[in-house]
């Protein structure tokens, strides 16, 4: 995500991954293009895809830069891309700085070959493991916590006959949140943080297999939906299928799957560990009509992530739902950025108020965050400019009072409005009639019987983490 995407959301998308593995020897770079293309939403900073011949000499070609997918590669670029085996990564810098040696995937030429990497996720001990391999004489590239996985997995691989076992070890040593798609010479291994913070799934097409962030990009690419790849789980696919090792699991009653997933981050089509993306956004928007309830005339969405709890909110109050904005889809990363004077205006050129679709009504608006307040007030004022009566706000995620520190970019204490302003002190502040967030306790409603980490929201993270700010440490 752009620094002028922020100004219309406030948070800081993900990564998303793709692997592809066609055992028949066919070339897969076009097939990962279009599956980076399914997870643009995941990351806008920077892209890249790697591919290997498991037939030939098996030499890693990569291709990587920054901007969107379609900045980066062409029909030339993908042309040289040949290879069977490869894995792809569409990335937002949750924490380290944009700058194209950070972009994935992380190739490592070591004694064994090379290892193909891409990674979605933070670690909370990256800075402890980096130190010790500085130590040994590791020497580093970048500024992200990806290298420090590669180094672990190249390293545990001299001590191993599989690469599968060398990514379990390294496992072993890290700690925090992580989708991994890792290609060796002959195989695509996948495996997901024992907490399943990150999602990963599998897809198949023919005699093509598929890894995946999300099943909209297995979709993308025409490919069957096969499976998530369980949290903990590692999965290793090579010409004879796939194998499944769960020694890493933890007792499913301590998963703990990053609940913004179905608030903001998954593609309204996906469906991640069963769970709709779509349904679950439904039954936000019908815990938000129930909780708070209000006289009003129609029921809209802050596009994109606010549109289908707003359907929700509509559905159980019986108040007619529409559209009142007009986003404007082609602001790309070419545009000037704006300054934080600038924020006002800026929304204005991604988000437009359609006057006679809210002119004289009384508004119910619902969005899935505040996390500083200002994009929420500008918006407001635009709708009431616009000729709106009155402006009930209804959030579809509880109030953000810590930091995240396994890959949402939800900024320190001290940025978060709710952090030291009441429910009423912020509705003051952002102009709105009224104001409502997602209660704690039904948030269970969205994601059925999974378990999921809300730390954002209570601080109850699933596992120790820093307590300080480490987003800049390697920096």
């Amino acid at each position: 995500m752009s620094d002028f995407e922020k100004v219309t959301t406030g948070l800081g998308e993900e990564c998303g991954v793709f692997g592809a593995y066609d055992t028949d020897g066919g070339d897969v770079a076009p097939s990962i293009y279009y599956g980076l293309f399914a997870l643009q939403h995941r990351g806008q900073e920077s892209c890249g895809i790697a591919v290997t011949d498991t037939f030939g000499q098996r030499k890693v070609i990569s291709e990587k830069g920054l901007g969107h997918v379609d900045d980066v590669f062409n029909r030339e670029t993908l042309s040289k891309l040949k290879g069977n085996l490869g894995v792809g990564h569409v990335r937002y810098s949750t924490a380290r700085g944009t700058r194209v040696e950070n972009a994935q995937p992380l190739v490592i030429n070591y004694v064994k070959g090379t290892l193909a990497i891409a990674h979605n996720g933070n670690l909370v001990n990256a800075i402890e493991l980096r130190r010790e391999l500085e130590y040994t004489g590791a020497i580093f590239q970048t500024t992200i916590d990806s290298e420090v996985i590669a180094y672990h997995i190249a390293r545990e691989r001299l001590k191993t006959h599989k690469a599968e076992l060398a990514v379990k070890q390294a496992m072993q040593k890290i700690k925090g949140a992580y989708a991994l798609v890792v290609n060796s010479p002959r195989k695509m291994i996948g495996a997901r943080d024992p907490f399943g913070l990150k999602p990963l799934c599998i897809g198949k097409k023919e005699n093509t297999y598929f890894l995946a962030s999300e099943s909209c990009a297995i979709a993308a690419v025409d490919a069957e939906f096969i499976r998530d790849v369980r949290p903990g789980e590692i999965v290793t696919i090579t010409k004879d299928g796939i194998e499944s090792d769960m020694s890493m699991a933890v007792p499913e009653d301590k998963q703990a799957r990053c609940i913004f997933e179905y608030i903001y981050f998954a593609r309204t089509d996906s469906v991640l560990d069963g769970v709709n993306v779509y349904h679950s956004r439904i039954l936000a928007g019908k815990a938000l009509a129930e909780s708070y309830p209000v006289d009003a005339d129609l029921v809209v969405g802050v596009p994109d992530s606010g549109l289908v709890a707003a359907k929700g909110y509509s559905e159980h109050s019986g108040i007619p739902y529409g559209m009142a904005f007009h986003k404007n889809s082609y602001v790309g990363r070419t545009f000037i950025k704006p300054s934080q004077s600038e924020r006002v205006s800026s929304v204005k050129i991604k988000l437009n108020v359609i006057p006679e679709v809210v002119r004289g009504k009384r508004i119910v608006m619902v969005d899935d965050s505040i996390v500083r307040g200002t994009t929420c007030a500008n918006i407001i004022k635009m709708l009431k400019a616009a000729g709106a009566k009155e402006v009930h706000v209804r959030i579809s995620s509880p109030p953000f009072l810590y930091p995240c520190y396994f890959g949402t970019d939800v900024p320190s204490n001290e940025q978060l409005i709710a952090h030291s302003h009441t429910t009423e002190e912020i509705r003051k502040m952002i102009g709105a009639d009224s104001l409502g967030y997602m209660e704690i306790e039904k948030l269970k409603s969205m994601v059925g019987g999974l378990k999921y980490c809300d730390a954002c929201f209570t601080g109850n993270y699933p596992m120790q983490v820093p307590g300080r700010d480490i987003s800049h440490a390697f920096e």
